[in-house]
């Protein structure tokens, strides 16, 4: 805006937008959405599907007012890591007539702002129509189950490219057209009704710690593994007293097989693996191995819950299960199960493709394939060679990239291009006290743990306090071990959160450089309620335990 004063009035001579304005990117929400340093093949996929919903939501409010609006642009990477467009995002909610902090305050429990009361009213129809949609996520996800999720999974199952060998590159394109399909189905209820589940709990906000995410498959899981352990334990007694024998994952199932029981046991972990293995270390993440291709995960989890068992379960008592935001959770549950499921079934189709690429000699190594994108791997498919594309060129070029990005740590800001960075005025490990969301109730003592990425071949002492980046699905099990948790990005509806709740463990999500500003070995007083972590001057435990 160009202006004059005259001494007496103000003079506005040109007004016309500011042509040099950048957006601001935040990895606030999206670190823990697609987690971790991500590859090509699995940004290809999920910015399209992630972006693509959203938009379609906007729309449903805001009608043709949504013309205009780049809803792909709402995300994007920065040194491979996910960010959102908090300018893009914040415009968005204000022409729906809501706060532009209206994401933060549903997903992390920030605070809101009132907005001006004539642009809600605006929007009241497109709001209704929302609503709407709302009202029916139930009935519409039990339909799409029986019409589209549930035949296609039966189906992929019956064809599993992992068993049936050899399959054509063509018939393997059609599985994962037909799963791309579903995913864009399913990926509209994995973002509603979360959203769904975020608006009931803060219209009741005292419900959320008598909430049963037993229906979760992260939290099925860990109880099937628990129930597991407590069947296996009497069977074991001899070798986990043992202080002198070196317990691993071959021994314990070695002993098992001498005894009926405890074959019984080991039948049931494999059923276990069938049922669970399509879950892993990052859900949404394609590239990343599931728990089936790589058992010695899950056996290295059972072992440690084996010799240090997690707490007993910290709800007894539960609110109905005809309770609306208790069906809200289920479903949440149950959604979740199909698009972990839908995802893992893409990458065995993925792998399987790649496996035959390598022995044409397009590509070298197991893993090469995540570095193309979709459109890039549909056109080989689709014409039956690499045709203007040197495969292995490319993959290297982006992996010597990925690899790079690594050596850097991720600024929760970026303004504008890559190079434009806004950094938090921190002060290192000098604060004494650092500020969260308070996930799950409890005050707690413990020594640090920093966890810069998820290693389930880990011994956890019984005081530690684990910090995370982020924590996902396949963290579950080890995050059940620890005495307290605190993660960088996160809110009481996340996988940390819903975990420490299900076993009484206190936490503290959303802690702005906690992995920068905490140290390995040092006290901490964790507040769970408060989202308090004060760093204690002194390296032994107080009488607070």
């Amino acid at each position: 805006m160009e202006w004059t004063y005259d001494g007496e009035q103000v003079w506005i001579l040109q007004s016309r937008p500011i042509t040099t304005l950048f957006p601001i990117w935040t990895r606030k929400i999206a670190a823990e959405v697609i987690p971790g340093f991500i590859r090509p093949l699995t940004w290809s996929i999920n910015r399209p599907l992630t972006c693509g919903v959203w938009g379609e939501i906007f729309t449903i409010v805001l009608g043709k007012r949504a013309q205009g609006l780049d809803f792909e642009a709402t995300a994007t990477l920065h040194s491979s890591r996910a960010y959102f467009n908090a300018s893009l995002l914040g415009e968005i909610f204000q022409r729906m007539g809501l706060p532009p902090e209206s994401l933060e305050f549903l997903t992390r429990g920030a605070k809101f702002s009132k907005p001006p009361l004539w642009s809600t009213l605006v929007n009241v129809p497109g709001l209704l129509r929302l609503g709407g949609r709302e009202l029916s996520l139930e009935s519409d996800f039990k339909r799409l189950y029986g019409q589209q999720f549930a035949p296609l999974l039966r189906q992929l199952t019956e064809t599993n490219v992992r068993e049936v060998h050899p399959q054509s590159p063509q018939l393997i394109g059609e599985h994962m057209e037909k799963i791309l399909q579903a995913l864009t189905a399913i990926t509209y209820f994995s973002i509603l009704v979360p959203l769904s589940v975020a608006i009931r709990q803060a219209l009741s906000p005292k419900s959320v710690h008598l909430l049963d995410n037993g229906k979760s498959p992260e939290i099925a899981a860990l109880r099937s593994l628990n129930q597991l352990a407590e069947q296996a334990r009497p069977l074991l007694h001899s070798i986990l007293s043992s202080p002198t024998t070196t317990l691993t994952p071959s021994l314990i199932f070695a002993t098992l097989e001498h005894t009926s029981l405890g074959q019984d046991v080991v039948k049931q972990f494999n059923q276990f693996l069938q049922q669970y293995g399509y879950l892993s270390e990052v859900g949404t993440d394609i590239a990343v191995p599931t728990w089936s291709e790589d058992p010695q995960v899950v056996q290295q989890l059972w072992l440690q819950i084996l010799i240090n068992p997690p707490l007993s379960h910290a709800n007894s008592q539960f609110i109905r299960p005809s309770h609306t935001l208790q069906r809200r959770v289920d479903l949440k549950g149950q959604v979740t199960e199909v698009y972990n499921q839908l995802l893992a079934h893409l990458r065995w189709n993925v792998v399987a493709l790649e496996q035959q690429w390598i022995s044409l000699g397009w590509i070298d190594n197991p893993g090469d394939i995540f570095f193309l994108e979709w459109d890039e791997i549909r056109h080989v498919v689709n014409s039956g060679q690499p045709i203007g594309l040197d495969m292995q060129s490319v993959v290297q070029e982006r992996k010597s990239r990925w690899h790079h990005d690594q050596q850097f740590s991720a600024p929760m800001l970026v303004y504008g291009k890559p190079n434009l960075v806004m950094t938090s005025q921190h002060q290192g490990v000098g604060r004494s006290q650092l500020q969260g969301i308070g996930a799950s109730p409890g005050l707690v003592e413990g020594r640090i743990r920093l966890m810069p990425s998820f290693q389930p071949f880990t011994d956890l002492e019984d005081d530690t306090i684990l910090v995370v980046p982020y924590t996902d699905s396949g963290w579950a099990p080890l995050l059940a071990r620890a005495r307290g948790l605190i993660a960088e990005v996160g809110g009481r509806l996340s996988h940390g959160a819903i975990v420490a709740r299900e076993y009484g463990i206190p936490a503290v999500m959303d802690v702005n450089h906690a992995m920068e500003l905490l140290e390995n070995g040092q006290w901490v007083r964790l507040d769970g309620q408060s989202g308090l972590v004060e760093i204690l001057d002194k390296t032994t435990p107080s009488d607070l335990n």
